[in-house]
Protein backbone atom coordinates (compact mmCIF):
# COMPACT_ATOMS: atom_id res chain seq x y z
CA UNK A 1 0.00 0.00 0.00
CA UNK A 2 1.38 3.29 -1.35
CA UNK A 3 2.09 5.96 1.80
CA UNK A 4 0.39 9.40 1.02
CA UNK A 5 2.08 12.28 2.80
CA UNK A 6 -1.01 13.37 4.43
CA UNK A 7 -0.95 9.66 6.27
CA UNK A 8 3.14 10.22 7.23
CA UNK A 9 2.05 13.48 8.91
CA UNK A 10 -0.59 12.09 10.71
CA UNK A 11 1.66 9.64 11.91
CA UNK A 12 4.48 12.92 12.98
CA UNK A 13 1.96 14.99 14.59
CA UNK A 14 -0.69 12.86 16.06
CA UNK A 15 1.79 11.74 19.12
CA UNK A 16 3.34 14.91 20.02
CA UNK A 17 0.75 17.57 18.79
CA UNK A 18 -3.34 18.08 18.49
CA UNK A 19 -4.20 16.07 15.84
CA UNK A 20 -6.98 18.89 14.76
CA UNK A 21 -3.83 20.57 13.20
CA UNK A 22 -3.71 17.69 10.57
CA UNK A 23 -7.08 18.10 9.53
CA UNK A 24 -6.21 22.00 8.21
CA UNK A 25 -2.98 20.63 6.45
CA UNK A 26 -5.00 17.66 5.00
CA UNK A 27 -7.09 19.62 3.77
CA UNK A 28 -5.22 22.31 1.80
CA UNK A 29 -3.32 19.18 -0.28
CA UNK A 30 -6.37 18.09 -1.36
CA UNK A 31 -7.19 21.49 -2.39
CA UNK A 32 -10.88 21.32 -0.55
CA UNK A 33 -13.69 23.98 -1.36
CA UNK A 34 -16.27 24.49 1.05
CA UNK A 35 -19.90 24.93 0.53
CA UNK A 36 -21.94 27.64 1.13
CA UNK A 37 -22.26 28.08 4.83
CA UNK A 38 -25.75 28.91 4.66
CA UNK A 39 -27.03 25.97 3.60
CA UNK A 40 -27.06 24.93 6.94
CA UNK A 41 -28.58 26.87 9.67
CA UNK A 42 -29.48 24.91 12.55
CA UNK A 43 -27.05 22.77 14.86
CA UNK A 44 -26.99 19.23 15.94
CA UNK A 45 -24.40 17.22 17.54
CA UNK A 46 -24.05 13.14 18.53
CA UNK A 47 -22.49 12.11 21.16
CA UNK A 48 -20.77 8.44 21.11
CA UNK A 49 -20.04 6.98 24.96
CA UNK A 50 -18.15 3.60 24.36
CA UNK A 51 -18.09 1.39 27.50
CA UNK A 52 -14.92 -0.44 26.51
CA UNK A 53 -14.40 -4.40 27.81
CA UNK A 54 -17.92 -5.30 26.74
CA UNK A 55 -20.54 -4.55 28.56
CA UNK A 56 -23.02 -7.21 29.66
CA UNK A 57 -26.41 -5.57 28.48
CA UNK A 58 -28.43 -8.56 29.64
CA UNK A 59 -28.07 -6.68 33.03
CA UNK A 60 -28.98 -3.31 31.70
CA UNK A 61 -32.11 -4.92 29.70
CA UNK A 62 -33.20 -7.20 32.42
CA UNK A 63 -36.76 -9.50 31.75
CA UNK A 64 -39.54 -8.76 34.14
CA UNK A 65 -42.50 -10.61 33.65
CA UNK A 66 -42.00 -13.55 36.20
CA UNK A 67 -41.01 -16.47 33.44
CA UNK A 68 -38.44 -15.17 31.77
CA UNK A 69 -37.06 -13.74 35.17
CA UNK A 70 -37.64 -16.96 36.77
CA UNK A 71 -35.52 -18.40 33.24
CA UNK A 72 -32.74 -15.77 33.73
CA UNK A 73 -32.39 -16.23 37.54
CA UNK A 74 -31.67 -20.07 37.23
CA UNK A 75 -28.79 -18.93 34.04
CA UNK A 76 -27.24 -16.99 36.42
CA UNK A 77 -27.45 -18.36 39.78
CA UNK A 78 -23.77 -18.69 40.59
CA UNK A 79 -23.70 -14.45 39.93
CA UNK A 80 -27.10 -13.81 41.78
CA UNK A 81 -26.19 -13.63 45.41
CA UNK A 82 -23.21 -11.48 44.84
CA UNK A 83 -25.43 -8.84 44.06
CA UNK A 84 -26.47 -8.50 47.51
CA UNK A 85 -30.64 -8.04 46.14
CA UNK A 86 -30.00 -5.71 43.66
CA UNK A 87 -30.95 -8.40 41.24
CA UNK A 88 -34.07 -9.11 42.93
CA UNK A 89 -37.72 -8.44 41.04
CA UNK A 90 -38.99 -6.63 43.51
CA UNK A 91 -35.85 -4.39 43.53
CA UNK A 92 -35.78 -3.82 39.65
CA UNK A 93 -37.22 -0.92 37.72
CA UNK A 94 -39.73 -2.06 35.41
CA UNK A 95 -40.35 -0.23 31.91
CA UNK A 96 -43.31 0.17 30.13
CA UNK A 97 -42.70 0.84 26.65
CA UNK A 98 -44.98 2.16 24.59
CA UNK A 99 -44.83 -1.10 22.31
CA UNK A 100 -44.56 -3.92 24.82
CA UNK A 101 -47.70 -5.15 22.56
CA UNK A 102 -44.14 -6.02 19.83
CA UNK A 103 -42.61 -8.71 22.59
CA UNK A 104 -45.94 -11.44 23.15
CA UNK A 105 -46.56 -10.43 26.47
CA UNK A 106 -42.57 -10.70 28.15
CA UNK A 107 -41.74 -7.08 30.45
CA UNK A 108 -38.49 -6.04 30.78
CA UNK A 109 -36.67 -3.74 33.76
CA UNK A 110 -33.60 -2.09 34.60
CA UNK A 111 -31.12 -2.20 37.52
CA UNK A 112 -31.93 -0.05 40.31
CA UNK A 113 -28.27 1.47 39.70
CA UNK A 114 -29.83 3.07 36.56
CA UNK A 115 -32.61 5.29 38.04
CA UNK A 116 -31.66 8.01 35.86
CA UNK A 117 -31.91 6.18 32.44
CA UNK A 118 -34.91 5.09 33.56
CA UNK A 119 -36.40 8.14 34.12
CA UNK A 120 -35.44 9.13 31.26
CA UNK A 121 -36.65 6.20 29.01
CA UNK A 122 -40.07 6.28 30.80
CA UNK A 123 -40.39 10.06 30.30
CA UNK A 124 -40.10 9.49 25.78
CA UNK A 125 -36.51 10.95 26.30
CA UNK A 126 -34.43 7.62 25.79
CA UNK A 127 -34.92 4.03 24.00
CA UNK A 128 -33.67 1.00 23.75
CA UNK A 129 -32.35 -0.78 20.27
CA UNK A 130 -32.16 -4.36 21.21
CA UNK A 131 -29.86 -6.79 20.23
CA UNK A 132 -26.76 -4.72 17.87
CA UNK A 133 -23.54 -5.83 17.01
CA UNK A 134 -21.38 -6.26 13.76
CA UNK A 135 -23.04 -7.68 11.18
CA UNK A 136 -22.06 -8.28 7.74
CA UNK A 137 -25.35 -9.38 6.55
CA UNK A 138 -28.55 -10.76 8.13
CA UNK A 139 -27.80 -13.50 10.40
CA UNK A 140 -29.42 -16.70 11.80
CA UNK A 141 -27.95 -19.56 14.34
CA UNK A 142 -28.17 -22.20 11.30
CA UNK A 143 -26.45 -20.04 9.05
CA UNK A 144 -23.59 -19.33 12.13
CA UNK A 145 -23.21 -22.81 12.51
CA UNK A 146 -23.26 -23.96 8.62
CA UNK A 147 -20.95 -21.15 8.38
CA UNK A 148 -22.79 -20.22 5.05
CA UNK A 149 -23.18 -16.52 5.58
CA UNK A 150 -19.62 -14.34 6.19
CA UNK A 151 -19.51 -12.70 9.62
CA UNK A 152 -17.10 -9.95 10.81
CA UNK A 153 -13.63 -10.98 11.17
CA UNK A 154 -11.66 -11.76 14.85
CA UNK A 155 -15.17 -12.01 16.17
CA UNK A 156 -15.00 -11.53 20.21
CA UNK A 157 -11.58 -10.00 20.37
CA UNK A 158 -11.62 -6.57 22.26
CA UNK A 159 -9.53 -4.29 19.87
CA UNK A 160 -10.94 -5.62 16.46
CA UNK A 161 -14.38 -5.21 17.77
CA UNK A 162 -13.85 -1.73 18.85
CA UNK A 163 -12.76 -1.12 15.19
CA UNK A 164 -15.36 -2.81 13.92
CA UNK A 165 -18.14 -0.70 15.55
CA UNK A 166 -16.75 2.45 14.96
CA UNK A 167 -15.53 1.63 10.84
CA UNK A 168 -16.84 -1.63 9.65
CA UNK A 169 -13.69 -2.90 9.73
CA UNK A 170 -11.36 -5.36 12.70
CA UNK A 171 -7.87 -3.16 13.45
CA UNK A 172 -6.25 -1.92 10.94
CA UNK A 173 -9.51 0.40 9.83
CA UNK A 174 -8.42 3.62 8.80
CA UNK A 175 -11.73 5.97 8.82
CA UNK A 176 -14.50 5.52 11.63
CA UNK A 177 -18.42 6.45 10.45
CA UNK A 178 -18.49 9.52 13.06
CA UNK A 179 -15.76 10.89 10.78
CA UNK A 180 -17.18 10.37 7.82
CA UNK A 181 -20.55 11.82 9.16
CA UNK A 182 -18.55 14.69 10.20
CA UNK A 183 -17.06 14.66 6.49
CA UNK A 184 -20.46 15.31 5.15
CA UNK A 185 -21.05 17.88 7.27
CA UNK A 186 -18.13 19.90 6.75
CA UNK A 187 -18.34 19.22 2.64
CA UNK A 188 -21.96 20.78 3.04
CA UNK A 189 -20.38 24.13 4.73
CA UNK A 190 -21.78 23.54 8.21
CA UNK A 191 -17.78 24.51 10.00
CA UNK A 192 -16.06 27.20 9.10
CA UNK A 193 -13.56 25.62 11.51
CA UNK A 194 -13.89 22.44 10.66
CA UNK A 195 -11.13 21.26 13.06
CA UNK A 196 -13.85 21.40 15.65
CA UNK A 197 -16.06 18.64 13.94
CA UNK A 198 -15.07 15.56 15.80
CA UNK A 199 -13.94 16.41 19.07
CA UNK A 200 -12.85 13.41 21.47
CA UNK A 201 -12.46 13.15 25.54
CA UNK A 202 -10.31 10.31 25.29
CA UNK A 203 -7.23 10.02 22.85
CA UNK A 204 -6.80 10.33 18.61
CA UNK A 205 -10.06 8.13 18.04
CA UNK A 206 -10.88 6.14 14.77
CA UNK A 207 -14.48 6.78 15.31
CA UNK A 208 -13.80 10.36 14.57
CA UNK A 209 -11.57 10.41 11.94
CA UNK A 210 -12.49 10.83 8.51
CA UNK A 211 -11.08 12.25 5.49
CA UNK A 212 -10.92 15.18 5.71
CA UNK A 213 -11.63 15.66 9.52
CA UNK A 214 -9.04 14.28 12.49
CA UNK A 215 -10.18 14.48 16.06
CA UNK A 216 -9.58 17.21 18.15
CA UNK A 217 -8.55 16.33 21.86
CA UNK A 218 -9.62 18.22 24.33
CA UNK A 219 -8.98 17.60 28.13
CA UNK A 220 -11.18 17.37 31.51
CA UNK A 221 -11.04 21.18 32.23
CA UNK A 222 -9.74 22.72 28.29
CA UNK A 223 -7.33 21.50 25.56
CA UNK A 224 -4.59 19.62 25.93
CA UNK A 225 -1.44 21.90 25.62
CA UNK A 226 2.18 21.68 24.62
CA UNK A 227 3.32 21.07 28.95
CA UNK A 228 6.64 23.39 28.02
CA UNK A 229 4.56 26.26 27.24
CA UNK A 230 2.94 26.54 31.02
CA UNK A 231 6.18 25.23 32.87
CA UNK A 232 8.00 28.34 33.11
CA UNK A 233 6.96 31.93 35.10
CA UNK A 234 9.42 33.51 33.13
CA UNK A 235 7.54 35.82 30.23
CA UNK A 236 10.73 36.00 28.42
CA UNK A 237 11.14 31.91 28.24
CA UNK A 238 7.73 31.48 27.48
CA UNK A 239 7.24 33.70 24.50
CA UNK A 240 10.63 32.16 23.42
CA UNK A 241 8.83 28.85 23.67
CA UNK A 242 6.02 29.85 22.07
CA UNK A 243 7.66 31.13 19.02
CA UNK A 244 9.83 27.77 18.83
CA UNK A 245 6.17 25.74 18.91
CA UNK A 246 4.50 28.51 16.33
CA UNK A 247 7.54 27.98 14.18
CA UNK A 248 7.51 31.78 14.03
CA UNK A 249 10.93 31.98 12.60
CA UNK A 250 11.02 28.66 10.25
CA UNK A 251 11.82 29.21 6.95
CA UNK A 252 13.55 26.25 5.80
CA UNK A 253 12.35 25.06 2.27
CA UNK A 254 12.71 21.19 3.10
CA UNK A 255 8.76 20.05 2.44
CA UNK A 256 8.23 17.96 5.23
CA UNK A 257 9.84 20.32 7.72
CA UNK A 258 7.34 22.78 6.26
CA UNK A 259 4.43 20.96 7.02
CA UNK A 260 5.50 19.86 10.76
CA UNK A 261 6.46 23.59 11.17
CA UNK A 262 2.24 24.42 10.08
CA UNK A 263 1.46 21.88 12.03
CA UNK A 264 2.81 23.16 15.33
CA UNK A 265 1.88 26.56 14.50
CA UNK A 266 -2.14 25.71 13.85
CA UNK A 267 -1.80 22.97 16.77
CA UNK A 268 -1.37 26.21 19.54
CA UNK A 269 -3.32 28.66 17.54
CA UNK A 270 -6.33 26.29 18.10
CA UNK A 271 -5.97 25.50 21.37
CA UNK A 272 -5.88 28.90 22.33
CA UNK A 273 -8.69 30.10 20.33
CA UNK A 274 -10.13 26.66 22.20
CA UNK A 275 -9.00 27.68 25.48
CA UNK A 276 -10.43 30.93 25.63
CA UNK A 277 -13.75 30.68 24.16
CA UNK A 278 -13.86 28.27 27.31
CA UNK A 279 -12.48 31.18 29.72
CA UNK A 280 -14.93 33.27 28.24
CA UNK A 281 -18.39 30.60 29.16
CA UNK A 282 -20.68 31.14 32.00
CA UNK A 283 -20.81 28.02 34.59
CA UNK A 284 -23.15 25.55 33.96
CA UNK A 285 -25.48 24.86 37.06
CA UNK A 286 -25.99 21.51 35.89
CA UNK A 287 -24.10 19.42 38.58
CA UNK A 288 -21.90 16.65 37.17
CA UNK A 289 -21.16 13.65 39.23
CA UNK A 290 -17.54 13.03 40.61
CA UNK A 291 -16.50 10.68 37.77
CA UNK A 292 -13.99 10.38 34.86
CA UNK A 293 -17.34 9.54 32.47
CA UNK A 294 -18.90 12.50 34.15
CA UNK A 295 -16.06 14.84 34.00
CA UNK A 296 -15.31 13.81 29.86
CA UNK A 297 -18.83 14.61 29.25
CA UNK A 298 -18.72 18.13 31.21
CA UNK A 299 -16.06 19.11 29.23
CA UNK A 300 -17.99 17.93 25.89
CA UNK A 301 -20.68 19.80 27.39
CA UNK A 302 -18.58 23.06 27.73
CA UNK A 303 -17.23 22.37 23.94
CA UNK A 304 -21.29 22.46 22.82
CA UNK A 305 -22.02 25.86 24.82
CA UNK A 306 -19.25 27.61 23.08
CA UNK A 307 -20.25 26.32 19.53
CA UNK A 308 -21.01 29.71 18.08
CA UNK A 309 -17.35 30.39 18.94
CA UNK A 310 -16.13 27.41 17.12
CA UNK A 311 -17.99 28.71 14.24
CA UNK A 312 -19.51 24.77 14.33
CA UNK A 313 -23.36 23.51 13.13
CA UNK A 314 -22.55 20.07 12.92
CA UNK A 315 -19.90 17.54 15.81
CA UNK A 316 -19.64 14.18 16.62
CA UNK A 317 -18.16 13.93 20.16
CA UNK A 318 -16.79 10.53 21.71
CA UNK A 319 -15.93 9.64 25.56
CA UNK A 320 -15.60 6.50 26.85
CA UNK A 321 -14.76 4.58 30.41
CA UNK A 322 -13.68 1.05 31.53
CA UNK A 323 -14.06 -1.60 33.40
CA UNK A 324 -16.63 -3.69 31.83
CA UNK A 325 -14.20 -6.54 30.50
CA UNK A 326 -16.08 -8.80 33.73
CA UNK A 327 -14.71 -12.16 33.91
CA UNK A 328 -14.99 -12.33 37.12
CA UNK A 329 -16.27 -10.48 40.37
CA UNK A 330 -19.37 -9.21 37.90
CA UNK A 331 -21.78 -9.21 40.29
CA UNK A 332 -19.45 -7.03 42.79
CA UNK A 333 -18.34 -4.38 39.66
CA UNK A 334 -20.55 -3.85 37.51
CA UNK A 335 -23.33 -2.02 39.44
CA UNK A 336 -20.75 0.71 39.98
CA UNK A 337 -20.26 1.24 36.33
CA UNK A 338 -23.41 0.71 35.48
CA UNK A 339 -24.57 3.72 38.00
CA UNK A 340 -21.79 5.83 36.21
CA UNK A 341 -22.65 5.37 33.23
CA UNK A 342 -26.31 6.21 33.87
CA UNK A 343 -25.40 9.04 36.31
CA UNK A 344 -23.27 10.71 34.07
CA UNK A 345 -25.53 10.52 30.81
CA UNK A 346 -28.56 11.82 32.86
CA UNK A 347 -26.02 14.93 34.27
CA UNK A 348 -25.33 15.78 30.63
CA UNK A 349 -29.11 15.08 29.40
CA UNK A 350 -29.71 18.33 32.04
CA UNK A 351 -27.12 20.14 30.36
CA UNK A 352 -28.31 20.17 27.45
CA UNK A 353 -31.58 21.61 28.73
CA UNK A 354 -30.07 24.20 30.51
CA UNK A 355 -28.63 25.27 26.90
CA UNK A 356 -31.61 25.06 25.43
CA UNK A 357 -30.16 22.30 22.46
CA UNK A 358 -32.31 19.08 24.10
CA UNK A 359 -33.12 18.23 20.52
CA UNK A 360 -30.37 19.03 18.92
CA UNK A 361 -27.74 16.54 20.65
CA UNK A 362 -28.40 12.89 20.51
CA UNK A 363 -26.04 10.67 22.81
CA UNK A 364 -26.07 6.47 22.38
CA UNK A 365 -23.85 4.12 23.83
CA UNK A 366 -22.10 1.43 22.49
CA UNK A 367 -19.40 -1.30 23.13
CA UNK A 368 -17.13 -3.93 22.43
CA UNK A 369 -19.59 -6.75 22.82
CA UNK A 370 -22.42 -8.10 24.85
CA UNK A 371 -21.66 -11.13 26.76
CA UNK A 372 -22.63 -14.35 27.40
CA UNK A 373 -26.02 -15.01 28.78
CA UNK A 374 -24.45 -18.18 30.67
CA UNK A 375 -22.08 -17.36 34.25
CA UNK A 376 -18.91 -18.94 34.20
CA UNK A 377 -18.89 -18.48 37.80
CA UNK A 378 -19.03 -14.92 39.01
CA UNK A 379 -18.57 -13.48 35.57
CA UNK A 380 -19.60 -14.18 31.99
CA UNK A 381 -17.46 -14.33 28.86
CA UNK A 382 -17.45 -12.15 25.44
CA UNK A 383 -20.79 -12.20 23.60
CA UNK A 384 -21.56 -10.84 20.27
CA UNK A 385 -25.08 -8.74 20.29
CA UNK A 386 -25.90 -6.10 23.02
CA UNK A 387 -29.09 -3.60 23.57
CA UNK A 388 -27.71 -0.09 23.48
CA UNK A 389 -29.61 3.02 24.37
CA UNK A 390 -30.60 5.94 22.61
CA UNK A 391 -31.13 9.67 24.64
CA UNK A 392 -32.18 13.04 23.49
CA UNK A 393 -35.07 15.36 22.71
CA UNK A 394 -35.36 13.85 19.09
CA UNK A 395 -35.51 10.23 20.03
CA UNK A 396 -38.70 8.54 19.43
CA UNK A 397 -38.43 7.37 23.36
CA UNK A 398 -40.00 5.04 25.74
CA UNK A 399 -39.70 2.20 23.29
CA UNK A 400 -37.48 -0.77 22.55
CA UNK A 401 -36.93 -1.19 19.02
CA UNK A 402 -35.69 -4.45 17.93
CA UNK A 403 -35.86 -8.20 19.28
CA UNK A 404 -34.97 -9.13 22.68
CA UNK A 405 -34.09 -12.73 22.15
CA UNK A 406 -35.61 -14.78 25.45
CA UNK A 407 -33.25 -14.90 28.12
CA UNK A 408 -32.68 -19.14 27.32
CA UNK A 409 -30.38 -21.06 25.55
CA UNK A 410 -30.87 -22.82 21.88
CA UNK A 411 -33.02 -19.77 20.62
CA UNK A 412 -32.74 -18.62 16.35
CA UNK A 413 -30.35 -16.39 17.90
CA UNK A 414 -28.07 -17.84 20.01
CA UNK A 415 -24.65 -18.48 18.77
CA UNK A 416 -24.23 -20.48 21.57
CA UNK A 417 -23.96 -20.21 26.00
CA UNK A 418 -26.27 -17.14 25.09
CA UNK A 419 -24.29 -15.32 22.58
CA UNK A 420 -27.06 -13.18 21.29
CA UNK A 421 -25.82 -13.35 17.40
CA UNK A 422 -26.76 -9.60 16.18
CA UNK A 423 -30.58 -8.81 14.79
CA UNK A 424 -29.71 -4.92 14.43
CA UNK A 425 -26.04 -4.74 12.53
CA UNK A 426 -24.08 -1.06 13.42
CA UNK A 427 -24.71 0.01 10.58
CA UNK A 428 -28.79 0.00 10.69
CA UNK A 429 -27.83 1.45 14.32
CA UNK A 430 -25.72 4.51 13.37
CA UNK A 431 -28.21 4.99 9.53
CA UNK A 432 -31.07 6.98 10.86
CA UNK A 433 -28.24 8.72 13.36
CA UNK A 434 -26.83 9.88 9.93
CA UNK A 435 -29.98 10.77 8.56
CA UNK A 436 -30.83 13.06 11.25
CA UNK A 437 -27.55 14.88 10.73
CA UNK A 438 -28.01 15.68 7.74
CA UNK A 439 -26.40 12.78 5.40
CA UNK A 440 -28.10 11.75 2.10
CA UNK A 441 -28.17 8.31 0.69
CA UNK A 442 -24.91 8.29 -1.34
CA UNK A 443 -23.25 10.16 2.07
CA UNK A 444 -24.65 7.34 4.17
CA UNK A 445 -23.64 4.33 1.53
CA UNK A 446 -20.08 5.95 1.84
CA UNK A 447 -19.56 6.01 5.99
CA UNK A 448 -21.58 3.17 6.64
CA UNK A 449 -19.82 -0.06 3.91
CA UNK A 450 -22.28 -2.85 4.80
CA UNK A 451 -25.50 -0.79 4.73
CA UNK A 452 -26.50 -1.94 1.36
CA UNK A 453 -26.58 -5.90 2.43
CA UNK A 454 -29.67 -5.50 5.01
CA UNK A 455 -32.41 -4.88 2.78
CA UNK A 456 -35.43 -5.61 4.89
CA UNK A 457 -36.77 -2.59 6.99
CA UNK A 458 -34.58 -0.90 9.27
CA UNK A 459 -36.17 -1.82 13.04
CA UNK A 460 -34.80 1.62 14.17
CA UNK A 461 -34.78 3.44 10.97
CA UNK A 462 -37.53 6.11 12.70
CA UNK A 463 -36.19 6.48 16.19
CA UNK A 464 -34.81 9.74 15.50
CA UNK A 465 -37.15 12.92 14.32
Amino acid sequence: MSISRRHLLKGIGAGALSAATLTTLGNAMHGFQSANAAEVTDYKALVCIFMLGGCDTHDVLLPYDQASYDSFRNIRASMFGGYNGSRDRNQLLPLSPVNSGDFGGRQFAMPPEMSGLHGLFESGQAAFVANTGPLISPLNRTQWQSGSVPVPKQLFSHNDQQSTWAASAPEGAQFGWGGRFADAAVTSGANTNREFSTITAVGNELFLTGQEVLPYQIGLSGADEINLLSEFDNANISNLLRRHFSATDFNQSNLIGRDVAQIADKSVVLNESYNQAVANLIPLSTQFPQSYLASQLRAIANTIAIRDSLSVRRQVFFAAVGGFDTHSTQAADLPGHLSDVSAAITAFHSAMQELGVGSSVTTFTASDFGRTLAANGDGTDHGWGSHHLVVGGAVQGQRIYGDVPPSEFGHAQDAGSGRMIPTISVEQYASPMGRWFGLNDSELAAALPNLSTFTAANPVQNILV
